[in-house]
């Protein structure tokens, strides 16, 4: 289920980070942030949200976090909230589970057993991923059950000499086409580091390259499947240049055309629905590398951003 916020929540976020910047008493001067990347408008106001707060932070020091909590309402709506960590997994703010502050949550798993605090860790010292994404299964607050949530993280030394982040998340979140990009170019480097031993944790349900319908997969020159995008194990070898959409086309063979001059290519394709049974656009990520002389294929697939939703 995904959700575009209307003119008046829009709005009312734009209303609450400038709220959050005055209510804090912390001077705020305005630091261009790339949004460009994103194809969503909910996606680009998160992470101006996140970034903000970061920046409050960074310039005043952990003392701001004082201010944080007796504003509390001020940094959180039913959309996302924001959270600060220490590099350690203790808590120091948290607008969503006031409960939380003051625990040490390094240890804490989703349903699927992804580490949660070590994965945004992970993510904060990936040059591939500037704004920190982590992907993982969590639970709206008053809630009982649980929502896929993506969230992004800004790294904060301060004067204290105190080493934080600082977070916001968003349930439910739109697929953007980044966020493979970041999964396949983070995959394409751990290959290039350990060769084949790397294929192992690309397979790793617990690691950042799956996440919701998301996995990367890997394949060879003839379409020979080195990790499939939908089984661990198959009796039946799937051979990703004969695989066809809905339409009938290949976008893998029509991938690799692309690829013969380029190191890498966006493809777009069409799928069923499973909810709506209607056909629907996906888009594909390949790069192509060498692993021990040989030439092989990296990618993965998410939902082709729809126009109407952009900004």
């Amino acid at each position: 289920m995904y959700y575009h916020l209307s003119k008046t929540r829009n709005f009312a976020l734009l209303f609450l980070i400038i709220l959050m910047l005055t209510a804090t008493s912390c001077d705020y001067s305005q630091t261009d942030i790339d949004l460009s990347r994103y194809e969503f408008r909910d996606t680009k106001k998160l992470v101006k949200f996140a970034y903000h707060a970061a920046e409050i932070i960074r310039k005043k020091g952990i003392t701001c976090i004082d201010s944080f909590k007796k504003n509390r309402d001020n940094f959180g709506n039913n959309d996302f909230y924001l959270y600060i960590y220490k590099f350690d997994g203790e808590n120091l703010f948290h607008a969503g589970i006031k409960e939380f502050e003051g625990q040490n949550l390094a240890d804490v798993l989703d349903l699927d057993g992804k580490a949660i605090h070590k994965s945004v860790i992970t993510a904060l010292e990936n040059k591939k991923n500037p704004h920190a994404w982590v992907h993982y299964n969590w639970w709206k607050p008053k809630r009982f059950y649980p929502v896929p949530k993506s969230s992004c993280h800004f790294k904060v030394i301060t004067d204290e000499g105190g080493k934080l982040y600082v977070g916001a998340g968003m349930d439910f979140p739109h697929e953007e086409k980044e966020f493979i990009r970041i999964i396949v170019d983070t995959a394409v480097d751990l290959i290039q580091k350990k060769g084949k031993e790397a294929l192992e944790k690309l397979k790793d349900p617990t690691s950042q390259f799956i996440y919701r319908e998301v996995r990367v997969f890997v394949f060879d020159d003839e379409g020979k499947t080195l990790i499939s995008p939908v089984l661990n194990y198959s009796p039946v070898e799937i051979n990703f240049l004969e695989s066809k959409d809905a339409a009938g086309h290949k976008p893998f063979e029509r991938a690799l055309t692309s690829l013969k001059d380029r190191g890498s290519t966006w493809e777009v394709f069409l799928a069923k629905s499973r909810s709506r049974r209607i056909l629907l656009k996906k888009i594909l990520y390949l790069r192509k590398i060498k692993l021990n002389d040989e030439i092989i294929y990296v990618g993965a697939v998410t939902d082709m951003p729809e126009p109407a939703w952009t900004n």
